[in-house]
């Protein structure tokens, strides 16, 4: 094979954007995962090409974020936001627009990495029409999201179909943690080759700055006691969890405890609507005076934010990773998770700091508590989360076992899939 064309790579990730500002409605864990691994793998000499839609016409197509790595937006349905479950009646579009781009620029992509499961079937339409290695990372397992929603949408058989056919066809599937990958096997199929490779964070930009330096900088008392959270205004992150938890805290009526929920939102979409409840409950139980939103944090003031928390709360229903709690423990602050997912796999209880069971607001409140009133404690939990942190969660170390997987699959020689395979990945 030319290297030219062996060093070239696709990251495909039709509904996160990796160019995007990071908290926008869709914008998230997934974004940054994309982002910061096509920017280490162009560091080790990859040529990384990112395929994502185009939701805004005054977007540019082409973004370079540095020599070898740029997000390239394909035009597929309207040029304006779309939420996730109805994407993916434009993915057919998207897969001819991305050959159209191939076939103008002469590029070959010999892998390709998925990102959710709407790209993991663009992977597997491109496999049709050209040789190619697929390595997909789930991100959300409809298997386990269909478990904690009341309202089943309607794109969920073909979801299922879809994550179920990825697995037993692609060359590698990446899973994030040891939970998301039992979970691939127990609910999803005992076929296909998974890998373990976890999300990662920036270790440098986390844990620049210091609790007081941070708390200067942002305008809070010194002697705060800061809970903090950040994420998507979506009811599966657990925000009510949260508030109710600090409801009840034995902290609740001290005049120096703070509430900041941190993210962004639109109104009258569902994030903005998410956020409109929470309020709603935050007044509900008279906590408005100690409660912030500042809105969506930007890569400056986010890990100041971080530094500044006593504690950083993902009350998450599911998570397959994590991405936040990495986030904050890289930032030297303790963790309260909710005892699912990824979540069992970033934070170490009693080490890193504490998990509770997911929407018990009562053993979240007590988690938090615990942590609040021994700041002795609390600053051992921050430090081991931090060193945690370097020795297994840098995005430069993931991406050395993402090339190390990309290398090897294509020193393979390519196998012939069968017709029956991959009609079952087109229904």
């Amino acid at each position: 094979m030319d290297i030219t064309n062996k060093k070239h790579i696709a990251l495909i990730s039709v509904h996160g954007d990796p160019a995007v500002e990071i908290g926008k409605e869709e914008a998230g864990g997934q974004n940054v995962y994309v982002r910061h691994v096509g920017e280490a793998l162009a560091h080790q000499g990859w040529h990384v090409d990112m395929f994502t839609r185009a939701s805004s016409a005054e977007q540019p197509k082409i973004v370079e974020h540095g020599p070898h790595c740029r997000t390239i937006r394909l035009s597929a349905g309207p040029e304006a936001f779309v939420p996730r479950d109805e994407i993916f009646g434009y993915a057919g579009t998207f897969v001819n627009e991305l050959l159209k781009f191939q076939q103008e620029t002469g590029i070959q992509y010999p892998l390709v990495h998925t990102n959710y499961w709407i790209s993991s079937w663009v992977g597997m339409q491109l496999k049709k029409h050209q040789p190619l290695k697929q390595v997909h990372t789930y991100h959300s397992l409809g298997a386990v999201k269909y478990k904690s929603i009341t309202t089943i949408p309607m794109i969920a058989t073909t979801r299922l179909s879809v994550e179920k056919t990825v697995l037993e066809t692609a060359e590698r599937i990446v899973a994030t943690s040891p939970q998301e990958q039992e979970h691939m096997r127990s609910l999803v199929s005992t076929k296909g080759n998974i890998d373990i490779i976890p999300c990662g964070t920036d270790i440098q930009r986390f844990g620049s700055i210091d609790k007081q330096a941070a708390r200067a900088a942002l305008g809070i008392d010194s002697d705060a006691i800061v809970v903090f959270y950040v994420g998507r205004f979506d009811e599966r992150k657990g925000i009510e969890t949260l508030v109710r938890a600090v409801g009840q805290s034995q902290f609740r009526d001290n005049e120096k405890l703070r509430l900041v929920i941190g993210g962004g939102s639109r109104p009258g979409q569902s994030d903005g609507k998410e956020r409109d409840r929470i309020e709603g409950i935050v007044a509900e139980l008279g906590l408005s005076n100690i409660t912030s939103f500042p809105g969506r944090l930007g890569d400056t003031t986010l890990p100041a934010y971080y530094a500044a928390a006593d504690v950083c709360v993902v009350p998450s229903h599911y998570e397959p990773f994590g991405l936040v709690a990495i986030e904050a423990m890289a930032s030297g602050t303790p963790v309260v998770a909710s005892d699912v997912g990824g979540l069992q796999f970033t934070v170490v209880p009693e080490q890193t700091g504490l998990l509770a069971p997911a929407k018990d607001e009562a053993a979240f409140a007590a988690a938090i508590d615990r942590i609040i009133s021994n700041p002795e404690w609390r600053n051992q939990l921050g430090a081991a989360a931090r060193t945690r942190v370097e020795s297994k969660f840098s995005w430069d170390g993931v991406a050395h076992q993402l090339s190390d997987l990309y290398t090897t699959l294509l020193e393979k020689p390519a196998l012939e899939k069968p017709a029956k395979v991959l009609a079952q990945a087109s229904a």
